[in-house]
């Protein structure tokens, strides 16, 4: 297996889950959509990663190694890194409650239609944004060598210590 056939495999994910999406927006099962908003950009961002030399750490939120790896996004993705982490970040931040609830906090009485709008919106932006890291690396030849074959980019790992810190 490469990092494009598991990247790939993410991404699908990825693409399933948006459908998801729209049938649970639909049923305004909105805490719902927000839970899986999450999944759709946790998928896609640890698919696109990969691709460019990066192994993500396995935290829920990468938002913060977007940022620190930005200078290897292709240049039409980079200027929207900000984006991107932001988008990660508050979901994984809403996932929690949104899944879970509290004693005094009802999921589905606490997400609105406003929220799921956002959630979509941000999770077809990061699957955009993932679509063109994959075009871009098919684009540019990587990992692909001469022959077609795929071949390893060498990665980059997150520190750990910088992992922990990423994980709220």
């Amino acid at each position: 297996m490469t990092s494009v056939s598991l990247g790939d495999s993410y991404l699908e994910k990825a693409a399933a889950r948006l459908k998801v999406l729209d049938i649970l927006h639909g049923e305004h099962a909105y805490s719902d959509v927000m839970c899986e908003a999450k999944e759709v950009v946790a998928f896609a961002l640890k698919g696109a990663l990969p691709v460019r030399g990066v192994e993500p750490p396995k935290i829920h939120d990468v938002g913060p190694l977007i940022l620190e790896c930005r200078d290897r996004l292709p240049s039409q993705v980079r200027p929207d890194a900000g984006r991107i982490a932001e988008a990660s970040r508050w979901l994984r931040k809403e996932r929690e409650v949104s899944f879970y609830g509290e004693v005094d906090l009802i999921p589905t009485e606490e997400y609105g239609i406003e929220d799921a709008q956002r959630a979509v919106a941000d999770a077809l932006f990061v699957v955009g944004h993932a679509r063109v890291v994959f075009a871009s690396v098919r684009e540019e030849g990587e990992p692909w060598g001469p022959s077609g074959r795929a071949r390893e980019v060498p990665r980059r790992r997150a520190a750990t210590s910088a992992a922990g810190s990423f994980e709220q």
